[in-house]
């Protein structure tokens, strides 16, 4: 029977030629930051709306709960682009996909340069956010395809910080075009961008030797079946838990990209320049964070920790706590207190991100690994529909603005707990690679 071979701590697997490991390497870590490239593209995508927000409000007479529609609009067919790209990817050479999902972003971004309405926003964000669905289940495909799989926990890290990169520097960056000149113009300018990356992927991006080792020690492989039903893939602890723990975070994720610089204008009272360089803590504190935890998470697996703590338990335990962060912070008055917390949830909410898709490529078929990418995207980015959507409805209920936000992230905390614990008590990828080979 064919099989998929899956490399977890243990014995020696053979090499490349000495001769080709440098150039694979070189070629691979340059690759890799194309892919932070394009992380920081698409998520300074994401946040431009919510730093355009008093203008956009104050410019087309929107309240809370519109402005929340527009945020919530970018999700709507979220889920379809991250399953059509999944099983595109299957497909298709990446160097000409992650090229065209740029030009659609370009072609999303260029309408709101110029005087628009709120339908056309609305339409504007369905695009980019269908362009951007398979976005990171594509670049996680992409970084695993030219890593071997004991070393993909600091390489998925690094794609993952590069969407805290994006709102930090974009936040001071577009705030700055804002009051300089005006909403409209920070679209222009991430335009720009998009065209920009499209042209440098197609010059040097695309997938990687998937079976390469180069300077792979210490493995031993466990065979996969070269394909597994879908159905059945999807009923193991790991997919289950991981898919409810990347909803509750990625509903996290995108109240802080949607709402974050409303909140601690509208919510907190602090002024347009104060606010753009708040909001850049999170994500700066959320950049490092996932980057130490995927350093940490492959140190452990070099001193022989199993995959159902280093890719399980350690990044549901740090949504967890992220959760009562938020909980805790909900209550607060603006402050350095409140802050602090805001922050740390931030950071413990992103920081497993990148060791929790190394967990799913664990128990996924090498050929079926962009397909599961694509499916988990679409599952959490139902996360993203939602949360915004709960956000605009409870701030414009509250007593105050403050009341209504607060409200809102309390709601968002305890589901972020209920998320983590469930991920806690499902997720083992060894376990689950292990039967899914044994029932080949």
């Amino acid at each position: 029977m064919a099989v998929d071979r899956q490399e977890v701590p243990g014995l020696p697997l053979a090499t490349a030629t000495g001769a080709r490991v440098p150039a694979v390497r070189r070629r691979a870590w340059f690759v890799l930051a194309l892919l932070v490239c394009l992380m920081l593209v698409n998520f300074a995508d994401k946040v431009v709306v919510g730093l355009s927000g008093v203008g956009m409000k104050r410019e087309l007479g929107l309240d809370s709960s519109q402005f929340g529609v527009i945020q919530s609009s970018f999700f709507w067919l979220f889920a379809v682009g991250s399953v059509l790209g999944g099983w595109l990817g299957g497909k298709v050479r990446a160097r000409w996909l992650l090229a065209g999902i740029a030009a659609l972003w370009v072609l999303s971004l260029v309408p709101m340069a110029a005087q628009v309405g709120f339908t056309t926003i609305v339409a504007c964000r369905v695009l980019l956010g269908f362009a951007e669905g398979p976005t990171v289940a594509l670049a996680m495909q992409v970084a695993h395809s030219w890593f071997p799989a004991h070393r993909r926990s600091v390489p998925s890290s690094i794609v993952i910080a590069g969407a805290g990169a994006g709102p930090l520097i974009a936040a001071p960056v577009l705030t700055w075009v804002i009051e300089t000149y005006s909403w409209h113009a920070a679209f222009g300018v991430l335009a720009a961008f998009g065209a920009v990356f499209a042209v440098l992927w197609l010059l040097g991006g695309d997938f990687g030797p998937e079976g390469a080792r180069a300077g792979d020690h210490h493995v031993v492989a466990t065979a996969l079946p070269e394909h597994v039903p879908l159905r059945r893939l999807f009923s193991t602890g790991t997919l289950i838990g991981m898919a409810l723990l990347f909803f509750v975070a990625y509903a996290n994720t995108s109240v802080g990209v949607s709402w974050l610089p409303l909140y601690l204008r509208d919510g907190l009272g602090y002024d347009a320049t104060t606010a753009g360089k708040l909001v850049v803590l999170p994500f700066l504190g959320a950049a490092v964070a996932v980057i130490l935890v995927g350093v940490l998470s492959s140190a452990l697996t070099r001193r022989g920790v199993g995959n159902r703590v280093t890719r399980g338990i350690l990044p549901a335990a740090m949504v967890l706590a992220s959760g009562v962060c938020t909980v805790a912070f909900s209550s607060l008055d603006r402050g350095v207190p409140q802050m602090t917390l805001l922050v740390i949830s931030a950071c413990l909410n992103s920081a497993g991100y990148g060791v929790a898709f190394a967990g799913l490529a664990d128990v996924a078929p090498t050929g079926q690994r962009s397909t599961v990418f694509g499916i988990v995207t679409g599952i959490y980015s139902l996360g993203g529909v939602v949360a915004p959507l709960v956000i605009g409805r409870l701030a414009d209920a509250g007593t105050s603005a403050a009341a209504g936000y607060g409200d809102g992230f309390l709601v968002l905390g305890f589901t972020m707990i209920i998320g983590a614990v469930a991920a806690l008590l499902l997720v083992d990828p060894d376990r689950d690679a292990a039967r899914l080979a044994a029932a080949s």
